[in-house]
């Protein structure tokens, strides 16, 4: 291959990447949109969305409640957030990332995916793990290791504990691309544990809820995830090329994959 052309080739993968760089990509279909009333609120509102190529966006389902940190939320890195002024994401503070975000794989205790699931699945065993320790160069990372003899100085989110919350997880890719120590881990769509148990960090919700988000996600469809206050997605929402707030045309039952 010339020279010429693995410039070319390199230019206009760049230029699609490059698409709604801080916001929503053009090739993401599928959204996942969650408000919270401001940026210490632990309780907000998901609905979920979709698209067609060049298309608007379409609310699927009516909106439900879900928990964000106990301390509420601050700005994440993702696809948009990262370059944003005020209250940044940390580890351990106990809130959630804004921003917008890329969908990562589904785990899960179960041998398969929800019926009606197609997405990509990983069974987690004992010896999945996520590093939450900012020295370790696996820092934000799903790792697995053996759990008889788990390296020295490392702390870790067990995937796998016997926690009914974590049946189902959902990756959510905050501080992914590359982790960065220190501004934030493990972050999840996961089963809520009671209706006022906020999270350090993740994002829950009723079971069925978690349930319809996985059977629904479609990975040629590019899903992905935004999460602001209210106030803020009221100033974003255009150039982030979110749904039009409160002008988004519902239907029935989220559209077949294509």
């Amino acid at each position: 291959m010339s020279i010429l052309r693995c410039f070319l080739i390199y230019s206009l993968i760049l230029l699609t990447s490059n698409a709604h760089a801080d916001g929503v990509p053009d090739d993401c279909r599928q959204l996942i949109l969650a408000i919270a009333p401001d940026w210490n609120s632990m309780r907000g509102k998901l609905e979920l969305f979709e698209r067609q190529p060049g298309g608007s966006w379409a609310a699927v389902t009516p909106s439900f409640p879900v928990l964000f940190g106990k301390n509420g939320v601050a700005w994440g890195a993702g696809l948009a957030g990262q370059n944003e002024s005020g209250l940044r994401k940390k580890e351990r503070d106990g809130r959630a990332p804004a921003g917008v975000f890329q969908i990562g794989e589904v785990f899960g205790y179960d041998p398969n995916l929800p019926a009606e699931g197609d997405y990509p699945y990983h069974r987690v065993t004992e010896a999945d793990v996520w590093s939450d320790d900012p020295r370790s160069p696996n820092y934000n990372r799903h790792i697995v290791i053996d759990p008889n003899n788990p390296p020295d100085n490392y702390t870790h989110e067990k995937m796998r504990s016997g926690d009914f919350a974590y049946r189902w997880l959902i990756e959510i890719r905050h501080n992914s691309d590359p982790p960065v120590p220190g501004a934030g881990s493990a972050i999840f769509f996961h089963i809520r544990r009671g209706v006022n148990r906020p999270t350090t960090g993740c994002t829950t919700m009723a079971e069925p809820d978690l349930v319809r988000i996985i059977t629904w996600l479609r990975a040629p469809r590019h899903p992905c995830y935004a999460l602001l206050p209210a106030a803020e997605y009221d100033k974003k929402w255009q150039a982030w090329n979110l749904p039009s707030p409160g002008k988004a045309t519902p239907i029935n039952k989220p559209e077949a994959a294509r």
